[in-house]
């Protein structure tokens, strides 16, 4: 069963789904920003199918996410590069790996941690910042149509809606920060 396409939905977030959004996809591109390039380290890396890794790749190529090079070493091999468009995913997923070492590995069991190479002290967690650098969750913020909102994006966020909270929400947002800054 074919899964449904995300590409005409009016959501910045479908559609960057519709381009990064298989599993195996997301799994190349850490390989790519650890500096993965050949078609075979890739499979060995990840010990996925020689097809499904072929397939995903050329998506990759296709929507100007990795750029297909020669070899440099003048054969007839090929690497794969990341673009300006593939290095501009490095904090989603970034994100996404501080998100699971917090809430699926926890912090203690982190299976790789992420230092700046020039102090080699580890980056900072990735957060959702105010124009001022104030921390910001879900209770802070709300959504406003942008300039290619849809008729139906524009009705949906018009209607008055309370933010996406839970109890102490504010509280227990910065206090999580602090507890995996310390850790």
């Amino acid at each position: 069963m074919r899964r449904k396409t995300f590409a005409r939905m009016n959501c910045s977030i479908a559609r960057a789904l519709e381009l990064v959004g298989e599993w195996w996809t997301m799994l190349i591109l850490r390989e790519a920003f650890l500096g993965t390039r050949r078609f075979h380290d890739f499979q060995e890396n990840l010990g996925i199918a020689r097809n499904i890794l072929s397939a995903r790749l050329k998506k990759l190529v296709a929507r100007g996410i990795l750029e297909r090079v020669a070899a440099p070493d003048g054969g007839r091999r090929f690497e794969y590069h990341l673009t300006g468009k593939g290095r501009a995913f490095f904090p989603v997923l970034m994100a996404l790996m501080q998100w699971g070492d917090h809430w699926v590995a926890g912090c203690e069991r982190a299976p790789v941690r992420v230092v700046d190479r020039e102090s080699g002290r580890e980056i900072q967690e990735i957060n959702v910042l105010s124009s001022d650098g104030r921390p910001l969750g879900p209770s802070d913020i709300m959504m406003v149509p942008g300039p290619g909102a849809a008729a139906a994006t524009r009705e949906r966020l018009s209607m008055d809606r309370q933010p996406c909270s839970a109890p102490d929400a504010s509280a227990t947002v910065p206090r999580i920060l602090d507890l995996i800054r310390q850790a």
